[in-house]
């Protein structure tokens, strides 16, 4: 059951992310056209960024989708890291785009430049409902990976959003300073979050334990069993934020425990590792009270 929910699970988030890639492209062509158009170079601008933007979801929707092949000779656990990369090029692609726009913005700031107020508040309220759409369909995304390009698409609502606010300000007050100081506070707020999502990336990848899930919590739950004196050696990582891994040497406290008994309680202990800790693959290594661990060399 645990495998069906994994499968559904990956299969949504490659979906969501295919989603987001296709509106985002379509509205970058959008912008094209409308910034030729309306022959505002800001629009001709952020058309540049999202095709970008499009680029950077197709290579995450690629990761993703790489991400859900099973394991392999070459990759034991599979491939589920590999999503991590689309999140860690997409967070690169982040903080490059916010260090461009800071270092554009305080220039104008310095010496506002004009632009075509009316043109550009229609093709901000279409940009906010396109980047809006695809930031809500994935919302609920769980991997770090769906998190990092909703932070993206959520760049550029807010972007949409600062530019549509300045764009009707402007059309009754000469105060085109209004946008680049938007796109300062934007810049802020994503570089932010872009932050804790890589240090979330990094910490999976240095096979950190899960910040949601306690070791001394599952050892604890483990020597609730009767059958259990003693737990140790227990190792515990994720394989991309979401599949969660642990390892543990359990010390039986009755040796005479038959074949039968040590598989009843092996599911016992597994279903609860499941259910209560939400590990997706757990590895048991039962020994006897007086079995020399040391000597096995267990770290």
């Amino acid at each position: 059951m645990g495998h069906n929910h994994n499968h559904h699970s990956h299969h949504n988030t490659t979906k969501n992310i295919r989603t987001a890639f296709f509106l985002n492209l379509s509205f970058t062509i959008i912008e094209l056209i409308g910034g030729f158009l309306t022959n505002s170079l800001a629009i001709m601008s952020d058309a540049l960024h999202d095709l970008g933007d499009s680029l950077t979801l197709g290579l995450s929707w690629y990761f993703q989708k790489l991400s859900g092949k099973g394991s392999t000779p070459k990759f034991s656990y599979g491939y589920r890291r590999f999503s991590l990369m689309g999140a860690i090029v997409n967070s690169i692609v982040l903080i490059i785009g916010s260090i461009f726009i800071i270092k554009e913005a305080i220039p104008r700031i310095i010496n506002p430049e004009q632009a075509d107020a009316r043109g550009m508040m229609w093709i901000a309220i279409l940009g906010v409902i396109v980047n809006g759409a695809a930031v809500l369909n994935l919302k609920k995304g769980k991997t770090i990976n769906e998190r990092v390009v909703m932070l993206h698409l959520l760049e550029d609502v807010l972007g949409w959003v600062a530019v549509l606010v300045a764009s009707i300000i402007m059309q009754f007050w000469d105060v085109p300073v209004l946008d680049p100081i938007l796109s300062l506070l934007i810049a802020g707020f994503v570089l932010f979050n872009v932050y804790k999502n890589v240090s979330e990336s990094l910490r999976i990848l240095l096979q950190g334990t899960p910040k949601e899930v306690n070791i001394e919590e599952i050892e604890k739950r483990l020597l609730s069993f009767n059958e259990i004196s003693n737990v140790h050696d227990c190792h515990l990582w994720s394989m991309d934020g979401e599949y969660n891994i642990l390892t543990v040497h359990v010390v039986l406290s009755d040796e005479e425990l038959n074949m039968l008994s040590t598989l009843g309680l092996k599911k016992s202990i597994r279903k609860i590792l499941h259910d209560e800790f939400h590990l997706e693959h757990v590895t048991l290594e039962f020994e006897h009270i007086d079995e020399d661990c040391e000597y096995l060399d267990c770290d």
